[in-house]
């Protein structure tokens, strides 16, 4: 967590993000910052399905794709089409501690075990599954992992601000990652 940059006022966000709809979203979300009306999306936020996690921004403020981990790597198609069609210039990828998807091999048996038990499925046929995507999705370490997935999008996209984000969920803040 020393790679944590907390936001507790508007002179905390990096110069850098300051004006943008980045910065913006944490005037929203930590600040309380009254919201203003959007008929466009002003960015993209990529942030993981956990049920934990809910943002506070205005409607139509943003694009949002909810994948385990923030992984964007299987959603590019959808990452493609807001900056294309939604014209969106920022991407806020956003991690946060406890993600499932950090050592899921450990989960194997509870996955298999529930997907039989509440999806019907034949033990083999869940192993099979769980053996082919657990990989894809295997995270390390939230923020190392949402650091590299910065990387690999700026490089895919060298016209969009990219910002590496982590959410606390004991206390429901948002933090930038310290990049190193």
């Amino acid at each position: 967590m020393d790679k944590l940059i907390p936001i507790n006022s508007k002179d905390d966000i990096p110069q850098v993000y300051q004006n943008t709809p980045i910065g913006q979203l944490f005037e929203y979300h930590n600040l309380s910052r009254p919201f203003d009306s959007y008929v466009n999306a002003q960015l993209l936020v990529g942030m993981c399905m956990d049920n934990r996690k809910h943002l506070n921004m205005p409607d139509n403020f943003a694009f949002i794709i909810r994948s385990g981990g923030a992984n964007l790597k299987f959603s590019e198609f959808k990452v493609s089409y807001a900056i294309a069609v939604g014209k969106v210039k920022y991407i806020a990828l956003i991690g946060h501690n406890n993600c499932g998807m950090v050592n899921i091999i450990s989960r194997k048996n509870e996955f298999i075990s529930g997907l039989i038990e509440f999806a019907g499925w034949e033990k083999e046929n869940a192993e099979d599954h769980f053996m082919y995507f657990a990989p894809m999705y295997e995270i390390r370490n939230e923020t190392d992992f949402i650091l590299s997935e910065t990387r690999r999008l700026r490089l895919r996209y060298p016209k969009i601000q990219i910002a590496p984000l982590f959410y606390l969920v004991e206390n429901n803040k948002l933090y930038f990652i310290k990049e190193i």
